[in-house]
């Protein structure tokens, strides 16, 4: 059974719950609610809660822990000489599931690694069943305990509220603990890669190379790890794209929210919030196919030396993207300043422009910076659009008609394919994504100053 199935089928069991929870109580009232301290629905919910909550964290912790110890049993029983050499094992590992999964039909492997795949599967098929053996039992149990604790004076409403307040802070406790194992898991590997590398020559250092030769007589095999290039072109197509995307959404935001009739808002806002549905990778067809050659076929009627490959072309498609998260956002906020402000402009012979500028726009800065912000975040971590009309050539330079390259696509670019990971090469992914984490950081700590400073001053 697979996880979603399994999921609805927990789900159902606690949609039965409440309904015996829920009965149990209109039973207990003799029809008269009044004798009860809560509200039937209360008690429905409170068998609910103990028949779901108790099954949903053995799941949580069968899945954290069920695939490590399947591994550690099939790893016991592989030959020495496997288990002794970390690259042949992975291999094993990589030949091993295949098998499992039924796909290891072409693959030239010893029969202890076929054998290994077997027993893999049936491991996985035992371990299916003996999961949806104890989840049902544990909500069972839960339901007939809980079922068993409702009375009259039971005080279900209490006890429900103070099982979701659990909740919520155990989501808040995941929340923050996942943001810290984020930052350490990068932060981990990437002082393993300093160890490799001199923090001063991937800081500052001028040139991108990370390809690192296997024999010593070949090219380039020390590689080279300056980060600046991959800065400098991130940043450049970032620019390019906010220069697009923030006044166009800003205007347009101001015109749907101020200007347009109720009738043009309602076509409107929705055809140019379809633009943050369209897959990335649409954008780079477009941008690749459409937007690049006609930037180079112009630009050399122009004398002007345009690549194939451009900043300009990545930059441009991608503003066109974020467009709706900056007037989307902004839209939403302009709209919650309150009409007593608008009505205070206009009864002081204020023009309908210039309460824009002067009392509407300054009252939803923050909610514009952090609509800006996101569309920041949204344009540095994006991907699909600059492989393929920017390039993954790590050109330092400044020039938008040029080939560049950005961060996050050569993180993609390091960890794709079979990579040993105690390798510089792959371990500077990490020495990159902790270094973009750091930007992000500072950027989020500049539009929260910002926002103090403005609320400060209108509130």
């Amino acid at each position: 059974m697979s996880l979603t199935y399994l999921l609805l089928a927990l789900a159902l069991l606690c949609a039965v719950s409440f309904y015996f929870g829920r009965q149990r109580a209109v039973a207990l009232s003799n029809g008269r609610y009044s004798n009860l301290h809560s509200l039937p629905a209360h008690y429905g919910m409170y068998t609910a809660l103990w028949c779901g909550l108790p099954a949903l964290g053995l799941l949580l912790v069968w899945m954290m822990f069920e695939g490590t110890i399947i591994q550690t049993m099939i790893v016991a029983d592989l030959p020495e000489e496997v288990t002794s050499n970390s690259g042949l094992l992975s291999l094993a590992l990589n030949s091993i599931s295949q098998i499992a999964a039924g796909g290891g039909e072409h693959l030239t492997v010893s029969p202890e690694i076929v054998e290994a795949g077997h027993r893999l599967a049936n491991l996985n098929t035992i371990a299916n069943a003996a999961l949806i053996v104890v989840m049902v039992s544990v909500a069972l149990v839960g339901l007939a305990l809980s079922y068993r604790r409702i009375s009259s004076e039971m005080r279900a409403r209490n006890n429900v509220e103070r099982l979701f307040r659990y909740i919520m802070i155990v989501c808040s406790a995941i929340a923050i603990l996942s943001t810290v194992g984020i930052v350490f898991s990068l932060l981990f590997e990437a002082l393993h890669f300093f160890g490799k590398v001199s923090p001063l020559d991937f800081l500052f250092g001028l040139e991108w190379s990370p390809q690192t030769a296997i024999r010593a007589d070949q090219v380039a095999s020390d590689g080279a790890f300056g980060a600046i290039p991959l800065f400098v072109g991130t940043l450049l197509i970032t620019l390019i794209a906010m220069f697009v995307a923030v006044p166009v959404g800003l205007f347009s935001a101001i015109y749907m929210g101020e200007y347009a009739s109720p009738k043009f808002r309602a076509v409107a806002k929705p055809a140019l919030e379809i633009l943050a549905g369209v897959p990335t990778v649409v954008y780079g067809f477009f941008a690749a196919l459409t937007v690049a050659p006609f930037l180079r076929d112009n630009g050399a009627v122009l004398g002007l030396d345009v690549s194939s490959e451009s900043a300009l072309a990545a930059g441009l498609v991608m503003g066109v993207m974020i467009i709706p998260f900056v007037s989307s956002l902004s839209d939403d906020v302009m709209s919650q300043v309150p009409k007593s402000l608008r009505d205070g402009s206009y009864g002081l012979g204020a023009t309908r422009s210039e309460t824009i500028r002067h009392v509407i726009f300054p009252a939803a800065l923050p909610g514009i910076v952090g609509a800006v912000l996101l569309a920041v975040s949204r344009a540095i971590g994006e991907t699909m659009i600059v492989v393929m009309a920017a390039g993954l050539a790590a050109n330092m330079t400044v020039n938008p008609l040029q080939a560049v390259t950005t961060v996050t696509v050569q993180i993609v670019t390091l960890l794709v394919g079979d990579q040993e990971f105690d390798s510089a090469k792959t371990l500077s992914a990490f020495a990159l994504g902790l270094l973009l984490f750091l930007i992000t950081l500072g950027l989020n700590v500049f539009a929260l100053k910002v926002v103090q400073k403005y609320r400060e001053k209108y509130d």
